[in-house]
């Protein structure tokens, strides 16, 4: 009798061990994915899942978005500049079934292939793009992760540039190309000044010489606007064509020479 509850205890007991060890709990962001004698089953969870103890397996799969932080990559542009450039990738296992059978390991293959990529994808691109347009750059690595982690069931979405460091040199050399640019464009917008204000000065000489009694109003308006100034300095401006009358009035009061005597 003392066997028999020894045994039917032990019994109980195993039971317990068995049943214990049977039960998993799956999060609400956790899915399971289940193997059966070797062979994938199927994908379980959230709650509570029932394993059978050595005829089943279960791997837990993370649903939520991984941050994932690529170290500093060195690249060299297009125009063989050298750059260190570390960038953040954001994605997440949308197939869990893909990310466990497909891979080894989904997080390093990803992070090894993010840093692959983006040596790859900003090689293609000059220095300056790299600064100006990093919105378009972000994309451009983004598709090109997400074309080659979707086998994995995993889905890339969003990816960012944080930093391009570059040496010393190359600062001052990028320093100096703004200083061109800027005097440049200064340039250009002066001289643009010039051509315009030379085809107003155009049109109102056009005027000007279609309308004479325009000249004259112009003339008395410039005489008010000197005398409305607190200055003791007054100018006046005079036509030109008052200097050909006088010159012309000056050669007719001149007296005759006298001929050369014989």
């Amino acid at each position: 009798m003392m066997a028999f509850n020894f045994s039917f205890g032990g019994l109980l007991i195993l039971l317990l061990v068995v049943a214990m060890s049977s039960v998993r709990i799956l999060r609400e962001y956790q899915r399971g994915v289940v193997f059966q004698l070797g062979r994938f089953w199927r994908i379980k969870g959230p709650g509570l899942v029932i394993i059978i103890p050595g005829i089943q397996q279960m791997v837990r799969v993370d649903l939520r978005t991984v941050v994932l932080d690529v170290p500093t990559q060195d690249v060299i542009s297009r125009d063989n500049v050298s750059v260190k450039v570390n960038a953040v990738v954001y994605f997440r296992v949308i197939n869990p079934e893909r990310a466990i059978i497909q891979v080894e390991n989904f997080l390093d293959a990803t992070s090894q292939l993010a840093q692959t990529t983006l040596r790859s994808v900003l090689g293609k691109h000059e220095l300056d793009e790299m600064l100006a347009e990093r919105e378009r750059l972000n994309i451009d690595i983004q598709q090109a992760l997400d074309a080659q982690t979707d086998t994995w069931g995993i889905k890339v979405s969003n990816v960012e540039i944080k930093h391009v460091d570059i040496n010393e040199t190359m600062i001052r050399a990028i320093a100096r190309q703004a200083e061109a640019e800027r005097e440049r464009r200064a340039k250009v917008i002066h001289a643009e000044g010039e051509l315009q204000a030379s085809e107003k000065l155009l049109q109102a000489a056009q005027i000007l010489t279609r309308q004479p009694e325009a000249l004259q109003l112009r003339y008395l308006q410039t005489l008010g606007t000197f005398a409305s100034d607190k200055t003791s300095t007054v100018v006046l401006p005079l036509p030109m064509d008052l200097f050909s009358i006088l010159s012309k009035m000056a050669a007719q009061a001149a007296p005759a020479a006298p001929p050369p005597e014989s």
